[in-house]
């Protein structure tokens, strides 16, 4: 094989060529922790090149007045979609986490009361609430041990925030779910199963950018369509097994970090998958845990819903659509649950 300039390439010397940029996400990840100055001022994702020191709203930052009126637009017929799962006892946790609702079993929570005779009823809720069923990452949910030019080892968050600046027996005294603005944005859903013309992705698959590429193409659905602002997300056909536990906690696909670097690139508010996590499980690399949670979330702020349901957005043949999903204000929580919604 030659190049236009005359000099010859061997199959093998392209094919150690493609291996080496597939290595590239992973190296830039490293760098990120290993060569740069890193002081509480200044290290290598902080402060936020876009947002600035001090900011914990992150990728909700997109949302404007004219990113709302932008994404009206793409309301065509007025049709909602449910694009979250219903909380209950039976559904998948990620690890031991737990959902428990109580209520009054053989009668009203309190009453009768007034000449009236007044019941009501009311429920006591033990869990994890940010961390179950259709969930939001939030910018204090994940971060990385860092050790700065004094010698000193801090765990550090989005935007160069500290343990010691979060850490509070009541909740995140920073980074709180608090700080995300309602999210009301265009929406972009990326149908990697069916690209792939499989109904569920195998077992720890790893979506390549190719995969998004050729999905978008399928789609009809061009990069120029996703705008900043925008919250993608990836279908991996996985919600097919929220009914099975056992099998949904069990290795899911996922994106890696030369897809997420591609979410970063693309200047998404958010992302968003059919499975528990989004990235691909267990990581290709052994050596690294939950990277893609870290470069989205601690390096970026662009946040992550996890157990969704994109089936009739598929059904309906629907790609782009009007997003929306506002996070409780729990103050000091790490991620939210919700029902995200998608309007046509």
């Amino acid at each position: 094989m030659q190049s236009q300039d005359g000099i010859a390439f061997s199959e093998n010397h392209l094919m150690k060529q493609k291996r080496i940029l597939q290595f590239v996400p992973l190296i830039v990840f490293l760098i990120t922790f290993c060569t740069f100055s890193q002081t509480p001022e200044k290290g290598p994702w902080w402060p936020h090149p876009l947002w600035g020191t001090g900011d914990q709203a992150g990728g909700s930052n997109w949302i404007t007045p004219e990113k709302i009126l932008d994404a009206m637009q793409l309301v065509k017929h007025g049709k909602v979609y449910e694009l979250g799962q219903i909380y209950e006892p039976e559904m998948p946790f990620f690890g031991k986490r737990s959902y428990e609702l109580k209520t009054t079993p053989n009668g009203p929570s309190g009453g009768p009361v007034g000449e009236n005779n007044l019941v009501f009823n009311e429920e006591l809720l033990t869990t994890e609430i940010g961390q179950v069923g259709t969930q939001f990452d939030g910018p204090g949910h994940v971060g990385a041990q860092v050790t700065f030019d004094d010698g000193s080892v801090k765990d550090v968050y989005y935007n160069g925030y500290t343990g010691d600046q979060m850490y509070g027996p009541n909740g995140l005294r920073k980074l709180g779910i608090e700080n995300i603005k309602p999210i009301i944005t265009r929406g972009i859903l990326i149908d990697i199963a069916s690209y792939k013309n499989v109904e569920v992705l195998s077992n720890s698959y790893e979506v390549t950018l190719a995969d998004v590429e050729g999905a978008m193409n399928k789609q009809g659905l061009k990069p120029s369509d996703i705008k900043k602002g925008d919250a993608i997300f990836f279908r991996f056909g996985w919600s097919k097994y929220w009914s099975d536990p056992k099998k949904y906690n069990h290795h899911p696909p996922g994106i890696g970090l030369e897809v997420a670097n591609w979410v970063a690139d693309m200047n998404a508010s958010m992302v968003g998958s059919d499975q528990y996590g989004t990235e691909v499980e267990p990581y290709p690399n052994p050596k690294l845990a939950g990277p893609v949670h870290q470069f989205l979330i601690m390096k970026n702020g662009i946040f992550n819903l996890e157990n969704l349901n994109f089936d009739g957005l598929v059904k309906d043949r629907v790609y782009q659509f009007m997003f929306f999903f506002t996070p409780v204000r729990f103050k000091g929580a790490t991620g939210s649950p919700g029902r995200p919604i998608a309007i046509n």
